[in-house]
């Protein structure tokens, strides 16, 4: 189902102007840069940021453009601007998606034997092809997994990898491999102007909280000069794989949804794991 958002909320904390300047200073764009790329004058873009001016509809999306906004956030600006959002966040379920499920089932389907999954913005786990749901059950039980590390059914890898319950205990290059993921969780969240609020800041505090993982943010792991790839290197018992990724979006999307789905394939990182995680899956 197609969710649109609310209109304008007059109590809003952040203003237009506001909201502005803070994506053009995270973009790397001074006022004049700004002024010449969207081809708008530099006092024109200093009257909006101080609230002087008010944007058209037209100049928010323009602007929204050259700073590269993404589509929830420019629904924030334009409701910031007394707008109604444009930008719908449709179900991936819903059956104007049926095509792009077509297409995602499709991949996941050609990327067996080896796993392939499909997360949103905040890691929550929405389709997998069974080569993932194997993998994942290799090492967590279905149950812990539901009991431990669902969102509104929908399992959060990011806890599930760092949870002391979770994948943690069976990677054996934790540390590396944390920091790596704790970093680019960091990125995200940073990436969102009220970053401090943010469902992925709140995700990064929340492992944040975990044991010893404060002690893997705050301390740097060089990988050796010869490795090409970082891989998730997985042990239990005698079972012992490492796989890297490749990661794949939606090209030029209109719809929230379809902007933050991110398509991660999985491929072993050796002749071994090849060997071995073929010898345990149907023919």
């Amino acid at each position: 189902m197609v969710q649109h958002l609310t209109a304008a909320n007059p109590d809003q904390k952040h203003s237009f102007g506001i909201l502005l300047k803070q994506w053009r200073n995270q973009r790397g764009f001074s006022q004049i840069d700004l002024a010449v790329t969207s081809q708008v004058s530099q006092r024109h873009i200093s009257f909006l940021e101080s609230g002087r001016a008010k944007p058209s509809r037209e100049m928010v999306l323009q602007l929204a453009t050259v700073l590269e906004i993404p589509l929830r956030q420019q629904n924030l600006m334009l409701t910031a601007a007394g707008f109604t959002p444009i930008h719908a966040e449709t179900d991936l379920a819903a059956p104007e998606m049926a095509s792009v499920r077509k297409a995602i089932d499709f991949m996941l389907r050609q990327q067996e034997p080896y796993p392939a999954l499909v997360v949103d913005r905040y890691w929550h786990l929405l389709l997998a092809n069974d080569a993932a749901t194997r993998l994942l059950t290799t090492f967590i039980g279905l149950d812990q997994l539901q009991a431990h590390f669902c969102t509104d059914g929908k399992i959060n890898l990011m806890r599930a990898v760092f949870h002391p319950q979770g994948l943690r205990p069976f990677i054996v290059n934790w540390e590396e491999f944390s920091e790596h993921l704790l970093q680019r969780l960091h990125r995200e969240a940073m990436a969102e102007v009220e970053h401090e609020q943010s469902m992925s800041t709140l995700l990064l505090h929340e492992l944040m909280s975990y044991p010893g993982v404060p002690e893997i943010w705050h301390t740097t792991n060089h990988t050796a000069q010869n490795t090409l790839l970082l891989t998730i290197h997985l042990k239990r018992d005698v079972l012992e794989l490492q796989f890297f990724s490749t990661i794949a979006t939606l090209g030029t999307p209109y719809d929230i949804t379809l902007q933050e789905l991110r398509i991660e394939c999985m491929f072993p990182a050796d002749e071994i794991s090849d060997r071995t995680w073929k010898q345990i899956s149907p023919v």
